[in-house]
């Protein structure tokens, strides 16, 4: 059997960086950008106020200073006059600055009685004074190709004038269930039968992984129809289904796979859950066999499938971040495979704590509604209450 590393290396080095679109730009949003952006214009275009205040010439702002209020100005309007010595005009914040006027004086720093206002101390030149190109220069190089566009960018986007913005596309993934016994949401199971679950955990965390699902439906135990649906889903950008890649009578896909066409790469790994998986090719779509247990398939997912479906969409960090925490309680695995066992984090003093979710079994859901992160374990071990563990972190802390 293959580490997981070692798994992951051969499923990176086969998966290629789809190609690329022009979208809107909101529609930007968590892509991966795929051109250079330059500025087309000045921000901001004019010296303008950053507080509500008086405009003025600081040398005229001296201790006690007493200014003729001669105008006004605001955000969307234009100065009507110069300032002069002596002089001020009443700005608001984002106005552009009046001519002659070098500094604001903010509105609480006087005091203002008709036409006038008294200083309470001077202003420097520059002061609450934004000036003009001091964000961004006509043909600064802004953003550059490989960024992943957050709400700051797409401000800035926005802002600069770009209404459309090139970006790697979105994988589309195709997702399979099979299984005799699965009954599609809608339904109640009958006799034998359990609700399908996988269908709607991958789909979900195909979205999360700012990709595209689409969804094949659930499969029978039977060849044929499993082959069906495996050539229905090659023209996705990636093929991934559920069950039936294990060594049973009924563990079907990896044939079915095979007569539809693909190459496979790699079968089992050394990690629990999840030790069989199948990873291959599909003409150019990647194809993925993950077991059918549904906290099985959710962890193979994120240690395999993930970073699979954000190197094809150009991201650059392709794994989720790792921190370490304290044992609240000993967290053991036994047996022969590096074990992913689903915790809780909690805030420790200034570190985090962890503990398990309870137990481990590979189809106990709930396991994983209550796990922050995944703890990376070492077979045949224990680690002790007070024990150093690497977590893989799921889901931001509230």
């Amino acid at each position: 059997m293959l580490t997981v590393e070692e798994a992951l290396a051969a499923i990176l080095s086969r998966v290629s960086v789809l190609g690329t679109e022009r979208v809107d730009v909101l529609g930007s949003l968590g892509r991966v950008l795929a051109e250079v952006v330059v500025s087309r214009r000045e921000i901001p275009p004019w010296p303008n106020s950053s507080m509500d205040g008086y405009a003025v010439r600081a040398e005229d702002t001296g201790q006690g200073a007493a200014l003729a209020v001669v105008g006004r100005v605001e955000a969307g309007g234009l100065p009507l006059r110069v300032v002069g010595r002596g002089e001020a005009v009443r700005i608001f914040t984002g106005a552009p600055l009046p001519e002659g006027a070098d500094a604001v004086v903010p509105q609480e720093d006087v005091e203002a009685t008709d036409a006038r206002i008294a200083l309470r101390a001077p202003v420097e030149r520059a002061a609450f004074v934004r000036s003009r190109g001091e964000d961004v220069r006509i043909g600064d190089r802004v953003l550059e190709p490989g960024r992943l566009l957050t709400a700051a960018e797409i401000g800035l986007l926005a802002t600069l004038g770009y209404g459309q913005v090139r970006v790697y596309r979105r994988p589309r993934v195709a997702i399979l269930s099979t299984g005799n016994e699965l009954a599609d949401l809608g339904t109640e199971p009958g006799p034998g039968q359990i609700p399908n679950t996988n269908t709607y955990t991958l789909m979900a965390q195909v979205l999360e992984a700012g990709a595209e699902p689409v969804s094949l439906g659930v499969a029978p135990d039977r060849l044929e129809a499993i082959e069906e649906r495996v050539r229905a889903g090659r023209d996705a950008d990636m093929l991934v289904s559920s069950a039936g890649v294990s060594v049973g009578e009924l563990d079907l896909v990896r044939e079915a796979l095979t007569r539809a066409g693909a190459e496979l790469h790699l079968w089992q790994v050394s990690m629990r859950p999840g030790k069989p998986i199948t990873f291959g090719s599909l003409g150019s779509c990647p194809v993925f066999g993950l077991p059918g247990n549904p906290v099985s398939a959710m962890v193979t997912f994120e240690l395999f499938v993930r970073p699979a479906l954000l190197k094809m969409a150009g991201r650059q960090r392709l794994t989720r971040p790792r921190v370490h925490a304290r044992a609240l309680a000993p967290v053991p695995n036994p047996g022969s495979r590096r074990g992913y066992l689903r915790v809780h984090l909690e805030p420790v003093g200034a570190g985090l704590g962890a503990r398990l979710t309870g137990e481990q079994g590979s189809a106990i859901l709930r396991s994983m509604v209550a796990a922050d992160g995944l703890a990376v374990v070492p077979p045949d071990t224990v680690v002790p209450a007070g024990g150093d563990l690497e977590i893989i972190v799921l889901r931001e802390l509230p």
